[in-house]
């Protein structure tokens, strides 16, 4: 019984000690690529200020109209399913009411409950 007391305690003990030993390693690891990728962008800009913006506006601007054209195919595609499934609903209220119209007139002609 001691044996297991004492395992339950150092596996507690454990899972605390790695997730604090954990946490760190994970800060000092992100802040240092945080630093690395601030560094590259600051050498980027001060080499590069002018063409690098203008590629960024160019990048950006393709992107714009390259989106604003799926944009448009992708409504184009949803307006002409939604004139499929509202003439698809047409025609099956026009079936039904036929079958509802012929299932009243036989209704009328034959009683549902016998008489005694």
């Amino acid at each position: 019984m001691s044996q297991r007391d004492g395992f339950a305690s150092g596996f507690f003990l454990g899972a605390i000690f790695g997730s604090v030993v954990g946490g760190i390693v994970g800060a000092v690891v992100a802040s240092r690529t945080d630093s690395e990728l601030v560094a590259e962008e600051e050498r980027q800009i001060t080499t590069e200020p002018e063409t690098k913006k203008a590629s960024l506006r160019r990048r950006s601007m393709k992107a714009l109209e390259t989106d604003s054209m799926e944009m448009e195919t992708a409504r184009r595609s949803l307006e002409d399913k939604i004139a499929q499934l509202n003439a698809t609903i047409d025609e099956v209220r026009q079936q039904l009411g036929n079958v509802n119209s012929n299932s009243s007139q036989g209704s009328h002609e034959k009683p549902l409950t016998k008489d005694a």
